[in-house]
């Protein structure tokens, strides 16, 4: 078994987390409500604190996932992924998903389409739901047929996952205007 290590990152939407092994990157994980919450969720995949410091690939990520929250548009094809711990589909899935490219958005039917699997836009969405990866792997990119947003299993869902859309530019309409943005402060609106 691949010992898992992990690091805490700040960022502009808040503390991230990669996880990584000898393989490559193991996940990333996307701000929770506080910092012990990304580091239990870190845990939860496996991740031991780490001793060491992270590689220089994971440092380059780091810094990579640092520049794409601060708006920048930014390509992470080149990040090595740890896939032992997805299936075949999934995997296949995934890397036809990082294709996408910043400001650009893709339809589960037409990711499942060139899967090979015309029918299990299902199937895409419940690989979605389990990535990883998030940002690394787009899936905040994946809209359903009706260009709707389909779900976000991040912390912040839909929400978060619009906003996403809104900093790259691949928002062209808002579906539903009452959700905040990317650094909207929503704490102040709260009574």
């Amino acid at each position: 078994m691949l010992q898992v290590c992990y690091q805490l990152f700040d960022t502009e939407i808040g503390v991230c987390g990669v996880a990584w092994t000898k393989s490559g990157l193991h996940c990333v994980q996307l701000p929770e409500a506080s910092p012990s919450f990304t580091e239990k969720r870190l845990r939860k995949r496996g991740a031991i604190p780490n001793p060491c410091d992270p590689p220089a690939p994971v440092i380059a990520c780091i810094h990579k996932l640092r520049e794409y929250f601060n708006g920048h548009a930014t390509d992470f094809e080149e990040v090595r992924l740890d896939f032992s711990a997805v299936s075949r589909f999934e995997a296949h899935v995934y890397q036809l998903l990082r294709q996408t490219k910043f400001g650009q958005t893709i339809t589960y039917g037409t990711l499942a389409k060139q899967a090979g699997h015309a029918h299990a836009a299902r199937a895409v969405g419940v690989a979605m739901s389990r990535n990883p990866w998030p940002i690394v792997v787009p899936c905040h990119r994946v809209l359903a047929a009706s260009g709707k947003l389909g779900g976000f299993s991040a912390h912040g869902g839909v929400a978060l996952k619009q906003a996403l859309l809104r900093m790259e530019g691949a928002m062209p309409f808002d579906p539903e205007p009452s959700l905040p943005g990317l650094f909207d402060d929503t704490t102040s609106h709260q009574r």
